[in-house]
């Protein structure tokens, strides 16, 4: 049996539903993948909900990593075989248990690496990677803040600091999160729910500021985002899971000399020698045990609706997970 979960439309997570179909056919240059795992994002929530722009009018499929095994080749697909375990992200049409994917955008898995691990991490791990190796080069002696260090993302980002010698801190929502956080590379973690970040991180630098923020709260932090900067700072946007930052403006950079940057991954992944270099980083990180990823919640893949509720309700912790 071979189905997907459609958003039917933009909206909240009854939009999604189950359709059954026939495997897609690969056109020349992809290949056809059968999910192993698929992992959840909130990047599918802003598709579904209609915050990035759906790139078809009709029913989409959501999700934008996963992994698997080949099942067929398109015509002039070389460097894969049928039968070999890979994995890959690409925006929209995962939540399915086939999909056909262009093969410059799929990566073979090393066999230590688990299905269920390559899921969670192809998108979330490369992005950790863009985000300390380019839109914040971050040097030993640096110290950063990272918005919802407990999430997917941030779990793997604080152990990927700490291992590069950067002092990470970190914000979440509770003492447990917290906790979780510093027990993942973070050196401090504010709890927003209590605490003032903005006044916690001048406290914690002396009044200097960090380096840098990575930022993928949004509207709820931005503002508090620049103001924890020091001078020749770099403000790193790269989500909105509370809204658009939108209340930015140009002059507000003037106050330190800041920079800012909203990177996408799918630009860096583009580059298929630098998607290459990037996974096979990741992968390294994994294996020495410097990254230990966090798979915080696996649903059914006929239960997406479900996961996505709990991430949006913040009810989870490191990355989640659809099985088919």
């Amino acid at each position: 049996m071979s189905y997907a979960i459609f958003a039917t439309r933009p909206g909240d997570s009854s939009v999604l539903v189950r359709q059954d179909r026939d495997p897609p056919a690969p056109a020349p240059g992809q290949v056809l993948i059968r999910h192993a795992a698929i992992g959840v994002n909130f990047i599918d929530v802003y598709f579904r909900q209609g915050l990035y722009p759906w790139p078809v009018s009709e029913n989409l499929v959501l999700g934008s990593e996963g992994s698997g095994v080949v099942e067929a080749l398109g015509d002039g697909v070389t460097g894969f075989s049928i039968g070999q375990r890979v994995a890959y992200t690409l925006p929209n049409g995962s939540y399915a248990t086939h999909r056909a994917v262009p093969a410059a955008h799929v990566i073979a898995l090393p066999d230590d690496i688990d299905d269920a691990t390559a899921a969670a991490v192809m998108l979330k791990g490369l992005t950790a990677h863009y985000l300390l190796h380019h839109s914040h080069p971050v040097q030993a002696d640096d110290t950063v803040l990272f918005h919802a260090a407990a999430g997917g993302v941030g779990l793997i980002a604080g152990q990927w600091l700490a291992a590069k010698g950067v002092r990470a801190i970190g914000t979440a929502g509770g003492p447990e999160k917290c906790a979780l956080a510093r027990a993942n590379g973070f050196a401090d973690c504010i709890d927003y729910r209590t605490e003032d970040f903005v006044a916690r991180i001048r406290e914690l630098t002396g009044g200097k500021g960090v380096q840098a923020v990575y930022d993928s709260v949004g509207a709820d932090t931005i503002m508090g985002s620049l103001d924890c900067l020091a001078t020749f700072g770099t403000l790193v946007s790269f989500g909105q899971s509370s809204g658009a930052p939108d209340q930015v403006r140009v002059s507000h950079l003037a106050r330190a000399s800041l920079r800012m940057t909203r990177p996408s991954l799918f630009h860096h992944s583009a580059n298929r020698a630098w998607l290459e270099q990037a996974a096979s980083d990741l992968f390294a990180m994994i294996r020495r045990g410097a990254i230990k990823v966090q798979i915080g919640a696996t649903w059914p893949l006929d239960q997406a609706a479900a996961a996505h509720d709990a991430l949006t309700g913040r009810a989870t912790t490191g990355c989640i997970v659809l099985i088919p």
